[in-house]
């Protein structure tokens, strides 16, 4: 046994050998024909935590970790249960899933599609995982899921917000807590108008990839229905460090409104660089020039320092938010780590334990029936309100929150202010909008 399998593992399976004797998950034994991909023979089951470790979202993969290894705890009766206790669901009771001890392994997806699904491939192939969640880009989050739905596992996404994920590029063995690039538009929209006015104009600059392109979609179609007109949308590289660059066209634009399409390390920079070139102290058009961040995050206002002040955008959850799911969480997170939790670390602890309670409810680990315990499943106390996890597309639905950024913070946590609860009717679509198929759920037999 060598540190590394230690570190990489989290916990170490029972029974694990090294050398000839090493114990093969299913998936390679002549038992090939079971049920389902790595059905758990022993006392425990793993779970595959797949994260950006480095990267520009490295920030955010972080904290995904921290809110896994938090879920496990909880899973497996230690702490104080967190969510557990205020979940509307009662199937989880401490001891493991159906009995078997929680344990995981972790890769990194360094935000690139290709080392994402590697990872997590070695994680189903290798270590015998069960399910595999993590990720802070739709891009990931779209190339694992296809790759879980081809191995027979269940993929609960971790922070991915294109509409692609539960759109075009659904699948039946994936399932997204997170919101989306149209819900953030819808929320968003009326809460920029009444305070920016129906008379804008708007300059995008975009990450170059699919999260980016219905963002800017999203944001575009509803800020124009209420009469704001685009003057120019831009790709910016994902990789990009300095956006100086992409900064000084917008000041011969006319515009007059910044849309800042970024995610991460990204929206840190490009917000810094436009207030460097003193965007936010300019009178044009004979308005005063705003930015607005369409998806936000605490990890992201904390980088950002200063800069953040008055800017709008949503985001899933917050830490301040005084429902009993949401103060138990802050409070575990609070306790193991000395500091409050992010949207990231909210959504993969809501994840994990979603998907310990669809095992138990459905009595099984086989993906089809955890599937059907998700498709259609209406739950509270998990620090949205009352959400549903919708059959059609496997994309959950709840309350949405625009925020913005606090003039007078109290602390380098306390960043961000809620300033509006958009109700989840204003934010449901029709599920066949963006395209896509289903599909039906693999089992891996």
């Amino acid at each position: 046994m060598t540190k590394s399998d230690v570190t990489r593992r989290g916990v170490l399976k029972s029974g694990a050998m090294v050398g000839a004797g090493v114990a093969l998950p299913t998936i390679f034994t002549a038992s090939s024909a079971a049920a389902y991909t790595n059905e758990p023979t022993g006392s425990s089951v793993t779970l595959g935590f797949n994260v950006p470790q480095t990267g520009p979202y490295a920030d955010e993969g972080a904290d995904e970790l921290r809110a896994y290894e938090l879920a496990v705890e909880h899973l497996n009766g230690g702490g104080d249960g967190g969510m557990m206790n205020t979940f509307s669901s009662k199937a989880l009771k401490g001891n493991g899933i159906l009995g078997k001890k929680v344990e995981f392994v972790t890769g990194d997806t360094q935000t690139k599609s290709d080392a994402a699904r590697a990872s997590a491939k070695s994680m189903i192939e290798k270590d015998g995982a069960v399910m595999i969640t993590g990720g802070s880009s739709s891009g990931v989050a779209v190339a694992v899921q296809a790759l879980c739905q081809e191995a027979g596992v269940i993929f609960m996404a971790g922070l991915t917000h294109s509409n692609d994920t539960t759109g075009k590029d659904k699948r039946a063995n994936g399932f997204r807590h997170f919101f989306n690039s149209y819900m953030s538009g819808a929320a968003l929209a009326p809460i920029l108008a009444k305070n920016y006015g129906n008379d804008r104009k708007a300059y995008h600059l975009t990450a170059d990839y699919n999260w980016g392109y219905t963002t800017e979609e999203a944001v575009r179609t509803s800020t124009e229905a209420m009469g704001w007109e685009t003057v120019a949308a831009v790709k910016t590289p994902l990789t990009a460090t300095d956006f100086s660059s992409y900064i000084a066209p917008v000041l011969q634009s006319g515009a007059d409104v910044l849309v800042l399409n970024h995610y991460g390390g990204n929206m840190v920079n490009s917000l810094t660089n436009a207030v460097q070139f003193g965007l936010r102290d300019k009178l044009v058009n004979n308005k005063n020039f705003e930015i607005v961040v369409p998806l936000y995050s605490r990890l992201m206002a904390k980088g950002a320092g200063a800069n953040v002040k008055g800017i709008y955008g949503s985001t899933n959850w917050h830490w301040s938010l005084q429902d009993e799911g949401s103060k138990a969480f802050v409070k575990s997170f609070g306790t193991k780590y000395g500091f409050p939790p992010s949207q990231a670390a909210h959504t993969c602890y809501v994840q994990a334990l979603l998907y310990a309670d669809a095992c138990e409810r459905a009595g099984t680990f086989n993906p089809c029936g955890v599937a059907e315990a998700l498709e259609g499943f209406e739950f509270d106390g998990m620090g949205n309100g009352k959400t549903l996890y919708r059959a059609d597309d496997h994309q959950c639905f709840k309350d949405v929150l625009v925020v913005r950024g606090k003039e007078n913070p109290t602390s380098e946590f306390d960043l961000l202010e809620i300033v509006e609860v958009t109700p989840v009717s204003q934010v449901t679509y029709d599920a066949s909008i963006f395209g896509g198929d289903l599909g039906t759920c693999n089992n891996g037999a």
